[in-house]
């Protein structure tokens, strides 16, 4: 069997995270897999969609749709998988307002598509409103690196982390009064910033960190407890938590803004806490800062959480919603 997998831009996190990480074992289920980039222009776009006749179906990552394009590639592809990740039908700069440039060509697209795969419920429930044949597979990631790095020595200091990219770091500048306020409590207090770009702070020592793929899961499981700051708006409400769980994997508590999936993965007191307020990010770090014996604990139970949403348990219901598609292709044929 052979599918086309379309990306905007296969290069970026989302791409490698819902779908690259799975082309291993599509291949190994002998499904052939074939990625390419969504041209720029009307007519390469043509061509391409073209091509989907000579494939079993085609798997759309996350790109909306505009009329033409989803009547090109509808009329060539057997079957479409559409999978997204993000609160695509809002604007992240404006999420508060309708916006009908996300809001219609996601409508189009959800509903063209024979299987649907969406990130989390919230996204999902979005998604099923336009289209009957909607599935939840939450994002999964490799465990085994995270812990190979977790016995390096950690050092004298107490390393809060943050990971993300440039267009998201203003969500740790959205808690700076709270961290420049742990950074004037404690002494020995680093923040750790693992990520394209970087934020400069008062009173909290920084280390920056270029995020790069070899490095990352180290720059994570060397640290002491993961940040996870989130705005509360329809857009970052359809957020994976990835972030939260990449900490998880670590073995590292987390302190959490409760939006989305996030406030569902950090259980207070388990594996971290909830904050909502300056108050209340003072607070949690604070805990954790002075409690190693607790850092500890809810570390382990965070990397038992993480096991869950491993790829070898997260895989194969990937696997299994691409064959089924495939095969009620091949019954219809």
């Amino acid at each position: 069997m052979r599918i086309l997998v379309i990306s905007n831009n296969p290069t970026r996190p989302s791409f490698r995270q819902r779908i690259g990480v799975y082309l291993p074992l599509l291949r190994d289920n002998r499904i052939d897999a074939e990625v390419a980039r969504l041209p720029k222009t009307f007519w390469a776009r043509r061509r391409l969609f073209g091509r989907a006749v000579d494939f079993d179906a085609v798997l759309l990552h996350k790109k909306k749709l505009n009329l033409l394009d989803a009547w090109a590639l509808r009329g060539a592809a057997r079957r479409i998988i559409y999978d997204f990740d993000d609160a695509v039908m809002y604007s992240p700069h404006r999420p508060d307002r309708t916006s009908r440039s996300h809001a219609a060509p996601f409508r189009r697209t959800v509903a063209l598509a024979d299987t649907v795969i969406a990130g989390n419920r919230y996204l999902a429930e979005h998604a099923q409103r336009f289209n009957a044949n909607v599935h939840v597979v939450p994002t999964g990631l490799d465990v085994a690196p995270y812990r190979a790095a977790a016995g390096d020595d950690r050092g004298d200091c107490v390393r809060l982390v943050w990971i993300g990219s440039k267009s998201t770091l203003g969500y740790l500048a959205g808690i700076r009064p709270a961290l420049e306020q742990l950074g004037r409590q404690f002494e020995r207090l680093v923040l750790r910033i693992v990520c394209d770009e970087f934020l400069g702070f008062d009173h909290l020592a920084i280390e920056k960190r270029p995020w790069s793929e070899q490095t990352q899961h180290g720059d994570l499981a060397t640290a002491d407890i993961g940040l996870a700051p989130l705005p509360d708006n329809r857009f970052t409400q359809g957020k994976c938590g990835f972030k939260v769980l990449q900490y998880f994997a670590a073995s590292l508590p987390v302190v959490a803004s409760p939006v989305g999936v996030n406030a569902d993965f950090v259980q207070p007191g388990r594996n971290g806490f909830h904050a909502r307020s300056d108050a209340e990010w003072v607070g949690g770090i604070g805990r954790l800062i002075r409690d190693a014996a607790s850092r500890k604990r809810m570390g382990e139970k965070a990397c038992e959480t993480a096991a869950q949403f491993d790829l070898g348990v997260v895989g194969p219901r990937f696997l299994a919603l691409v064959r089924q598609s495939l095969s009620e292709g091949v019954a219809r044929a």
